[in-house]
């Protein structure tokens, strides 16, 4: 499906499969993603502030430039994911099952958590 740049605020896509999606640029900001799908997908400049990842599997995600402001990925699997120059003021990211591949500049992954390390938080 082709949901690049659709608007899906608020949307209940608890444990759905959308390994087929493209949601490049898409809306996802405030949406239940609990227990989602989402390997290898292409997630790039994606508004998924206020959303609930919790659980979701992220593996080989392309997160790059992503609006993740107050994002829940507790329990997620962020192995190999790329979330370079991703905005997480305010993520919430523990008991990971994995760590990403790239991290914003002052993240690390330490202890299956995304930690902050920098300034200006």
């Amino acid at each position: 499906a082709n949901l690049s740049d659709a608007n899906l605020t608020n949307a209940n896509l608890r444990n759905a499969n959308l390994r087929g999606a493209d949601l490049f640029r898409a809306n996802l900001s405030d949406a239940n993603l609990n227990g989602a799908d989402l390997r290898g997908r292409n997630l790039t400049n994606t508004n998924l502030s206020n959303a609930n990842l919790n659980g979701a599997d992220l593996s080989g995600t392309n997160l790059r430039g992503a609006n993740l402001f107050r994002t829940d990925l507790i329990n997620a699997n962020l192995s190999g994911a790329d979330l370079s120059r991703a905005n997480m003021f305010k993520v919430t990211a523990t008991n990971l099952r994995g760590c990403p591949r790239f991290l914003p500049q002052g993240w690390i992954c330490e202890n299956n958590s995304l930690i902050y390390f920098g300034r200006g938080y």
